[in-house]
C-alpha cells in the first residue's frame, strides 16, 4: 500500500488519528514516495489504537456541551463553525462548508443546532 493512504486505512478502521499522528507514524503526504506491506502497517496500527490522543465520541461529547449555554443538547452553528475552523488541526472554510452542510441539522430561529446528530454524522463518515 501507498503510505500516502495509511491515514485514510486507520480511520476506516474506526480510528481518528490527526495529521500530525499520521506523519510520525511513516505516512506520506505525496504519493509513491514509500511502499507499506501488511507487516509494516499492521504495527502502526496497533500504536494509533493505543493512542490515548484520540478522541472517542464521548471526549467529543463532552467538549460540546461545553458550549451549550441551555443544556438542551443544541450550541450555536456559528461557534461550532469557529470552533473548527480555528482550533486543533485547523481547516479552511473551503474545506469546512460540505462538512457543515452533510453533517448539520437546520439551524432554528436563534441560530442554534442539536450537536448529538452533527457528532454522529461526522464520525460515521467515510472518505
Amino acid at each position: 500500500m501507498d503510505a500516502f493512504y495509511v491515514g485514510d486505512c486507520l480511520r476506516a478502521l474506526n480510528l481518528n488519528p490527526t495529521l500530525a499522528v499520521i506523519e510520525k507514524v511513516g505516512g506520506k503526504t505525496k504519493k509513491k514516495e514509500k511502499m507499506l506491506k501488511v507487516d509494516d502497517f499492521l504495527p502502526i496500527f496497533a500504536q494509533v489504537k493505543k493512542d490515548k490522543d484520540a478522541g472517542s465520541f464521548e471526549d467529543f461529547m463532552e467538549v460540546l456541551k461545553l458550549y451549550d449555554k441551555t443544556e438542551n443538547g443544541t450550541m450555536l452553528y456559528a461557534e461550532l463553525e469557529h470552533i473548527l475552523l480555528s482550533l486543533g488541526e485547523r481547516l479552511e472554510k473551503s474545506e469546512l462548508e460540505p462538512v457543515l452542510k452533510d453533517c448539520c441539522d437546520e439551524e432554528d430561529e436563534d441560530g442554534f443546532i442539536p450537536y448529538e446528530p452533527f457528532l454522529k454524522r461526522v464520525l460515521a463518515f467515510k472518505i
